[in-house]
């Protein structure tokens, strides 16, 4: 019998999520049971799934949403690989991206059920590392510039959540003006050297509750998918809002995607950044020298 360990954040979607654990333990205990731990504060998920790695846990199961499974995927990722624990996911989250990009069940019993019954694949992540040498792992999506701007904007926003309070953190951010910076990007295919309103890094196809920016992006392909824009107007922007809802912006002259398994970024101003939604580097960090790099294969994710 595989030892399990799950792990739950009681305030994922506005604290709707623990009660949702709750509801699922009768169900754990008839498929052979698990122990449970719940979270406490910011990345102790991420403590959490290390520790338990080095008791000999081998599943590490994440109820909650994108940040939950952000700290457990950071976690295993201290763990070298062959003692590295597999993941499973129960989506209870407002967003649930990365599960939707890894083929995870929505429905919360189903998912359960497969955690305990399915097969792991192996699915890639990526490391991120600034000029001073700190280091993220990112398993979904990356945001610099633009993108990261909306994630900062939509923690000011109470009323809504998942896709409609990024929607509206983007209307908001594309309200305001947006400076962009001066960026030299390196990559596998070549070299930027320009002004860019943003890059959005995409291991998995979609963020923000269903925005499909890297629309193509397979999460165990040995590729990162990136996307990047070039400054447009307030209004060339809104007319490319609904084209990323539904990954057709890509097909616009001022939009490019590539493929790459390195990227090296240098800018004139401290670049905004997020990793799976989590503010890596606000502007006051003043990060201006980011190198991102993807680790094939990384994690063995159960569906």
């Amino acid at each position: 019998m595989q030892k399990t360990l799950l792990i739950f954040n009681p305030m994922a979607d506005r604290g709707r999520s623990g009660q949702q654990a709750s509801d699922l333990r009768a169900m754990v205990d008839e498929m052979g049971g698990a122990d449970w731990q719940g979270t406490e504060y910011p990345a102790h998920a991420t403590e959490i799934a290390a520790q338990a790695a080095l008791q000999g846990y081998q599943t590490i199961v994440a109820l909650g949403g994108d940040g939950t499974v952000h700290e457990i995927v950071n976690g295993l990722m201290k763990i070298e690989a062959a003692h590295r624990p597999r993941l499973g996911i129960v989506p209870m989250g407002s967003g649930n991206d990365f599960a939707g990009g890894a083929g995870i069940q929505m429905n919360q019993q189903e998912a359960m059920r497969r955690v305990f019954t399915g097969t792991p694949k192996p699915v890639d992540v990526a490391r991120i590392q600034d000029g001073t040498g700190r280091t993220e792992y990112f398993d979904n999506t990356l945001g610099i510039g633009f993108d990261a701007a909306i994630n900062i904007r939509s923690r000011s926003i109470q009323s809504l959540q998942g896709f409609m309070m990024y929607l509206t953190a983007t209307l908001l951010t594309i309200a305001r003006d947006f400076a962009a910076p001066h960026m030299k990007v390196t990559y596998d295919g070549g070299t930027l050297d320009e002004p860019l309103m943003m890059i959005t890094v995409g291991n998995g196809p979609r963020e923000g509750g269903g925005f499909l920016t890297t629309p193509e992006s397979k999460m165990d392909d040995g590729l990162l998918d990136f996307v990047y824009i070039r400054p447009v107007s307030k209004v060339r922007m809104l007319q490319l809002v609904p084209k990323v809802m539904n990954g057709t912006h890509v097909k616009e002259k001022e939009v490019k995607i590539a493929q790459t398994t390195k990227l090296v970024v240098d800018a004139d101003r401290a670049l905004p950044i997020h990793a799976d939604g989590e503010l890596f580097a606000p502007y006051e960090a003043d990060v201006r020298h980011v190198e991102i790099t993807l680790v094939p294969g990384a994690i063995q994710v159960i569906v």
